[in-house]
């Protein structure tokens, strides 16, 4: 069967945080013409305008739309998808341009491309549901609607979460399969092999600061450790930096490449995964806890339920500031609990199988399809 073109519609862009969708797809795309859509973005111009731009493994496309003028909400730019009114006709654009070919697959990231998904005329559509969007703040009010259409119509749909998954299944049961996220044991077992400073200790995290986090949580542990460096690593999104907490031993890194993670890891003594216990992160599966693992760092974390089942005698588990802050002291003077456990895990999930079993059932659906057409 030769390689299939593949066109995936994101709500993330290919050059922001390095994550699940940039991970897949990078693998997925080896042997196919592979184009990563964006959502719109307004722009100073007089009419709805096309963007392409290559980026390694794919060719990344969104559609630039003059700028609405909309207000800012708590200080934060107005987010644009794929239903915004501004932006109709993306479809229509996005298949004039790309034009027709066998074995076309396209794979939503998020529900509200659907329309635009239907427009391509896929051979098979994914559903790669990597997390309970709706959930999020500033979410469009369409995402339940759509979600559960895009659940009807995928041919395959793909769950990054057992939670998620447990969400899936209440809707539809065959064709779903779960595959939670993965990690490149290679990547970031470089940061094993540099010798970390004594002199003072560190507790990190690397992610997306947004209203996942307990930011009240974090400025508990910097003060019941006077004595550590609190480092966050990662933009900040859909907050107002003013909201985050102030003292003398936090330190706000901000974005950071991909390639340079496994560096800043080196430098902690412990990581940390602060997430607040809302509906934005009843449903997470967060792909840090693989990446701090294999980095070689303990791990202390809120009791996330997908961590909690996933990670339970590997994960140390705190409640508030204060646990967090016995946690982390108790971690640095043991190391990471249970190594064999962890060394298992981090070989069972890497990115690399997960794509090659993913390819695979692609690949099956295709030739179904190609027989019943021919039948």
């Amino acid at each position: 069967m030769p390689p299939s073109e593949l066109i995936v519609l994101s709500h993330l862009r290919w050059d922001w945080v390095w994550q699940r969708p940039q991970q897949l797809i990078s693998r997925l795309a080896r042997g196919r013409r592979t184009v990563f859509v964006e959502e719109p973005r307004p722009a100073d111009i007089a009419a709805p305008t096309l963007r392409t731009a290559d980026a390694g493994p794919v060719t990344r496309v969104w559609l630039e739309v003059p700028d609405p003028h909309h207000p800012d909400v708590d200080g934060l730019p107005h987010l644009m998808s794929f239903d915004e009114p501004l932006a109709g006709g993306y479809g229509d654009t996005l298949a004039e341009r790309l034009g027709t070919g066998p074995d076309r697959v396209v794979w939503l990231y998020t529900p509200l491309a659907l329309d635009v998904a239907r427009r391509l005329t896929p051979d098979v559509l994914v559903y790669d549901v990597m997390d309970d969007l709706a959930s999020f703040r500033f979410a469009s009010p369409e995402l339940k609607l759509r979600h559960r259409q895009a659940l009807r119509t995928a041919d395959l749909v793909f769950a990054g979460g057992r939670s998620l998954y447990a969400g899936v299944t209440a809707h539809r049961t065959n064709g779903v399969h779960l595959f939670p996220s993965g990690v490149d044991s290679r990547h970031y077992a470089a940061a094993r092999a540099v010798p970390r400073d004594p002199a003072r200790p560190v507790a990190g995290y690397v992610g997306v600061l947004d209203e996942r986090l307990d930011l009240r949580l974090v400025a508990d542990l910097a003060s019941h450790l006077p004595d550590w460096e609190i480092r966050m690593v990662g933009p900040v999104y859909k907050i107002a930096a003013a909201k985050l907490p102030d003292a003398a031993n936090i330190r706000y890194l901000g974005a950071q490449p991909y390639e340079r993670l496994p560096e800043l890891m080196s430098g902690f003594d412990v990581a940390l995964m602060p997430f607040a216990l809302t509906e934005a992160t009843r449903s997470i599966s967060p792909t840090k806890t693989l990446e701090y693992l294999a980095a070689g760092l303990p791990v202390v974390s809120t009791r996330v339920a997908d961590v909690v089942t996933d990670f339970s005698g590997v994960v140390e588990v705190a409640d508030d500031g204060a646990a967090f802050a016995e946690a982390c002291i108790r971690l640095r003077a043991g190391g990471v609990a249970s190594p064999e456990r962890v060394a298992s895990l981090v070989r069972s999930c890497s990115w690399d199988v997960i794509a090659s079993r993913m390819d695979a059932l692609i690949r099956m659906r295709l030739t179904a399809r190609a027989s019943e057409e021919t039948a």
